[in-house]
C-alpha cells in the first residue's frame, strides 16, 4: 500500500458532468433554426443576443433552444438553467416531445452552476413526463444521483444509480458513477466490481482509469494504481483526469508517461 496514493485517491473530487446534448428536434428546422444553432457552436454571444431578439418577437420554443445552448457554450449556467426551464413549459404547454430534453438540459445546467436542489426538482419533473424511453430514462436517473450526491443524499444516489443501471447497462459512465459512490461509501468491494465494468467499457477513458487508479490505491494495490494512472496520462495527458495521474504518479516517485504526439 502507498500512503500518498491513498491520499490522492481519497481526495479524488465527484465525476465529471458530462456535456449537454442538443434535444431532438420535433420536426425539421427552419432555416433560421438551423443558423442560430450553428451559431451557438461559432459565435455563443452573438447568438444568445440574436436568440434574444428572436423570443422577443415570437420566436417561441426554437428561439429558447438556441438561447439556451449559447448560455451553455458561454457557461452561464443560471442564464442557461432559466432559459431551458422556460422552453420546457412551453413544450409542456404545447404538448411538444422534447419536454422532458429541456427539463434534462435545465438540470444539467442548475447543477453545473452549482444548485443541485434545482437541478433535482428539473430531473424529477422530466421523470414525470412519463412514457420516457428505457435509455432517456436511465440517463436522467444517473443525472438525478449525480444531484443526489451534491446535496448529500447519498443513500438517494445510490438507489437513483441502481435504476439507472438497470436501464442503460452497457453506459460505461453509469458503472463509472456507481464505482465513484461506492467508494464514496466505503464499499470497496462494490467498487472494483463496478470500475472494472466501466473500464471494460470504456478502456480509453481517463476519468475512468483516474478512478480505476484511485479505487486500487484504496485497496491497497498499489502497482495497479500505478498502471492505472499511467494508462489515464496516455488516454488524456491534457484533461483534467489524465493531469490528477500524472499528479499521482509524480507524487510517488512514479514515471509519467510522455504524451504522444
Amino acid at each position: 500500500m502507498i500512503p500518498i496514493l491513498m491520499a490522492l485517491a481519497a481526495a479524488a473530487g465527484p465525476p465529471p458532468l458530462p456535456p449537454l446534448p442538443i434535444p431532438r428536434p420535433h420536426a425539421v428546422a427552419g432555416q433560421k433554426e438551423e443558423s442560430c444553432l450553428a451559431l451557438a457552436r461559432s459565435a455563443p454571444e452573438q447568438a444568445a443576443e440574436t436568440a434574444s431578439q428572436w423570443r422577443a418577437k415570437g420566436g417561441g420554443i426554437p428561439a429558447l433552444l438556441c438561447q439556451g445552448l449559447a448560455y451553455t457554450a458561454l457557461e452561464r449556467w443560471p442564464d442557461a438553467g432559466a432559459t431551458f426551464e422556460t422552453a420546457a413549459v412551453e413544450a409542456e404547454r404545447t404538448h411538444d416531445i422534447r419536454r422532458a430534453d429541456f427539463w434534462v438540459e435545465a438540470g444539467n445546467a442548475w447543477l453545473a452552476g452549482g444548485n443541485p436542489a434545482r437541478a433535482r426538482q428539473a430531473f424529477d419533473t422530466a421523470l414525470a413526463v412519463g412514457s420516457l424511453q428505457p435509455q432517456v430514462e436511465g440517463e436522467i436517473h444517473l443525472d438525478r444521483a449525480r444531484a443526489l450526491v451534491a446535496t448529500g443524499d447519498v443513500a438517494g444516489a445510490r438507489t437513483a444509480i441502481d435504476r439507472g443501471l438497470a436501464l442503460v447497462p452497457s453506459d460505461p459512465f453509469a458503472w463509472y458513477l456507481s464505482a465513484a459512490l461506492a467508494r464514496r461509501e466505503n464499499d470497496l468491494g462494490r467498487a472494483r466490481t463496478d470500475i472494472a465494468k466501466a473500464v471494460t467499457l470504456a478502456a480509453d477513458d481517463s476519468a475512468v482509469l483516474l478512478e480505476a487508479g484511485n479505487i486500487a490505491g484504496l485497496s491497497g494495490d498499489g502497482d495497479a494504481a500505478r498502471k492505472y494512472y499511467e494508462s489515464a496520462v496516455r488516454a488524456g495527458p491534457r484533461t483534467p483526469a489524465g493531469m490528477a495521474a500524472a499528479s499521482a504518479l509524480a507524487a510517488n516517485g512514479g514515471t509519467v508517461p510522455t504524451p504522444a504526439r
